[in-house]
């Protein structure tokens, strides 16, 4: 009898283990299915380039800028929608040569209010995962600086106030924290003057924290 009452004993162990861990994987999985909603901060420095098409009239190297602001996330089955909202001062080198002669060198730079609307899936369970994220960047230029130099010999230096790009990336979240890494393609003349197309391109390298 005692043998028999130790056997259901092993067996009852056993089964209470099995209804435990298939409750936690169900919980798990509800919760990468149950819409959630989330709110942070977020800073970047990004590393733009100023191009043209044709790429021979203007030679933009690559600058440092920064990015700071706010992003929300809100998804559910898999699948997030994450709006930002940042200023993000980008700044270019740029170098072509002068009509009369010489070389001309110049800063260009741009302060503007960046609005990205993020479609995104993120791997992992609970505290940790992986993301990947793509969608639209439209910029709203609110100040602009040029070299006094480039002005005088290239007649560039009307900017428009808007400006689209997309962008995509990849992601980590470790508990509150996020990381990112970005590469934004311009899609805009950024320039009134048509005959002279230049377009902005730029990685970021971000960091964020989740409020709630």
């Amino acid at each position: 009898m005692q043998a028999i009452a130790t056997k259901n004993t092993i067996q009852m162990k056993k089964y209470f283990i099995i209804a435990l861990l298939s409750t936690f994987t169900a919980v798990g999985a509800n919760a990468q299915l149950l819409p959630t909603f989330q709110l942070g901060l977020k800073g970047a420095l990004n590393f733009s380039t100023l191009r043209t098409d044709d790429g021979n009239w203007l030679d933009g190297s690559t600058r440092t800028g920064y990015q700071a602001g706010i992003w929300a996330r809100i998804g559910g089955a898999g699948v997030h929608f994450q709006p930002e909202l940042y200023f993000t001062g980008k700044s270019s080198k740029a170098e072509f040569d002068n009509p009369e002669g010489g070389n001309v060198t110049a800063n260009v730079t741009f302060t503007s209010l960046d609005l990205p609307l993020l479609l995104g899936t993120r791997i992992g369970l609970g505290p940790l995962g992986v993301r990947v994220q793509a969608g639209p960047v439209v910029s709203f230029v609110v100040d602009e600086g040029i070299g006094q130099a480039l002005q005088d010999v290239a007649d560039f230096n009307s900017y428009k106030s808007q400006a689209w790009a997309v962008t995509g990336g990849i992601g980590v979240d470790i508990s509150k924290f996020r990381a990112d890494l970005r590469y934004e393609h311009g899609l805009s003349n950024l320039s009134e003057n048509s005959n002279r197309s230049q377009k902005i391109n730029l990685w970021s390298l971000g960091v964020g924290y989740r409020l709630f």
